[in-house]
């Protein structure tokens, strides 16, 4: 039987090839995609987003560890969709009008991806309407708003009142984050959550994909 904790281990690793050579090594022993996915890949991304709360890694080596994720991702999706195999959820993504920043989105993109959601990610400044109309477009189960600017995070009280007037705030969870937003905030817009880190971001997505 395929170790699924070496696969772990390499994700933690950061190292793409070993990565690459494990997940092909379960596969031809007969390990399904979806154990792939949950023992392995999804069990190492776990183990760094836990290290990044408390900060025992930082920015750099969750992107490298989320880089080694995707190089086991790009050889099992294609045989998850062949199999009929949903994603745990779909969550869709972006920095609000006005704001160009990336990194923290990205970041939570990646830990997303690794916690087995499905990511749509629209970029940055995007704007509330589009933001209302992609969620009729793709119907997630998460909207993730992103700011890193004082002055953008009023952007995201205009995104969750653009879903109401487009009728999409109901069956839609919208959480927010970035370096300025607080939980006040987030209460004070009615959002649903706030993530005050990548990792944190996927426990809450967690929790209300469960609801």
């Amino acid at each position: 039987m395929a170790d699924m904790q070496a696969v772990a281990d390499a994700v933690i690793a950061g190292n793409r090839e070993a990565v690459s050579t494990l997940v092909q090594e379960a596969l031809a022993s007969g390990v399904s995609a979806a154990d792939i996915i949950n023992d392995g890949l999804i069990v190492g991304m776990s183990v760094i987003g836990a290290q990044f709360k408390i900060n025992e890694v930082y920015v750099p080596e969750v992107l490298i560890a989320a880089r080694a994720m995707h190089a086991g991702m790009d050889i099992v999706k294609p045989l998850l969709a062949a199999a009929g195999i949903e994603a745990r959820g779909k969550v869709l993504i972006g920095t609000v009008k006005g704001d160009l920043h990336d990194i923290g989105k990205n970041l939570v993109s990646m830990m997303l991806e690794g916690g087995g959601y499905e990511v749509i990610d629209l970029d940055v400044d995007v704007a509330p309407e589009v933001f209302a109309e992609k969620v009729k477009e793709h119907r997630p189960h998460v909207v993730a708003l992103s700011a890193l600017l004082t002055t953008t995070m009023p952007s995201m009280k205009d995104t969750i009142a653009a879903l109401e007037s487009a009728g999409v705030r109901a069956g839609t969870k919208v959480i927010i984050g970035g370096a300025p937003v607080t939980q006040e905030f987030a209460d004070e817009i009615g959002a649903d959550g706030y993530a005050p880190d990548a990792a944190s971001a996927v426990d809450i997505t967690n929790e209300l994909v469960k609801q």
